[in-house]
């Protein structure tokens, strides 16, 4: 991680990105601690979600299209057996259903259909664009959406741990443009149960590793001394 605050090539961070944070936040966030005016992220993460998030500085924005493009990696938790209008933990749970009959074995056995190139219909709680306009805010004005599908490719899907329906555990490998929430809600779709993402936490973009990443706090920290130094 380029952290030297007179670098004539630009910067790369990482940055374990905090619960309730929003990516703009750490963004802001890091641009004051620096002072920079050219900082920007490279792929969003929801504000419910942590984990690595990629910022670039200075001359590197113009490598964010690069990098956000590498595939991903993920560790979520999904709960069967009731839904929420955001497929996350943002909204209310609604349309609970029995769930006694759901095993490990089924599923894995559901996950089979998910891995590959697949399409998905993302959330209408989404920054995907619809008519020229964010979809998030037409939901939040009660409006009815009609998301156009798109093709993401998973390339690894597995059950890390089932602690029954309540808590399914699984790791993800996937290409740009694949929301996490959407594949929750389909999994719980192609169960008969309904379900949502209720944590969601990224570890990898391209060889990028959350494990190399800095907090916000830990990062402005070690920006600051390395300023005096220099």
């Amino acid at each position: 991680m380029t952290m030297t605050p007179e670098s004539p090539e630009g910067y790369v961070w990482l940055i374990d990105k905090p619960q309730g944070w929003t990516s703009f936040d750490v963004v802001n966030k890091i641009r004051h601690v620096t002072r920079l005016k050219k900082v920007g992220h490279a792929g969003t993460l929801d504000p419910l979600a942590t984990g690595l998030l990629i910022l670039c500085g200075g001359k590197m924005t113009k490598q964010i299209d690069q990098i956000q493009g590498q595939e991903k990696e993920y560790i979520c938790t999904v709960k069967l057996g009731v839904t929420t209008a955001s497929y996350d933990a943002e909204q209310p749970e609604e349309n609970i259903q029995p769930v006694d009959h759901i095993t490990a074995v089924a599923v894995a056995q559901a996950l089979v259909a998910f891995r590959g190139d697949i399409e998905q219909v993302p959330p209408i709680f989404s920054a995907v664009k619809v008519d020229g306009k964010r979809a998030y805010k037409s939901a939040r004005e009660g409006k009815s959406i009609e998301m156009p599908p798109r093709k993401v490719t998973i390339s690894e899907l597995e059950l890390v741990r089932y602690e029954g329906p309540e808590k399914v555990e699984l790791r993800i490998v996937c290409s740009k443009g694949t929301y996490i929430r959407s594949l929750a809600r389909d999994l719980g779709d192609a169960l008969g149960v309904g379900g949502y993402l209720s944590s969601l936490r990224r570890t990898r973009i391209g060889a990028y590793q959350v494990t190399d990443a800095l907090t916000v706090d830990h990062f402005s920290a070690k920006w600051q001394e390395d300023s005096k130094e220099n």
